[in-house]
């Protein structure tokens, strides 16, 4: 199992939300996290590449995204 997180104290400052990358024994899996680091969203990909764009399209929204669109955007409950 490996788990990557994401987050520097940058993004933390305009969205508490993070993502995370998480290698299981049946594939990889993209998490969102809440602002308590609970999951908020997951999704299955079919490999470490697609896991690794999408991770990467999601950290871009936490950035560019107020916590509020964040939410909607991904239909986060909040």
């Amino acid at each position: 199992m490996t788990t990557h997180a994401s987050g520097s104290p940058g993004d933390q400052a305009q969205n508490a939300y993070g993502v995370e990358l998480h290698e299981g024994e049946l594939g990889w899996e993209i998490r969102i996290l809440d602002p308590d680091r609970a999951i908020a969203w997951s999704r299955s990909c079919t490999d470490e590449t697609e896991a690794r764009t999408l991770a990467s399209t999601i950290r871009q929204h936490i950035y560019w995204l107020s916590p509020t669109k964040f939410r909607n955007y991904y239909r986060l409950a909040g």
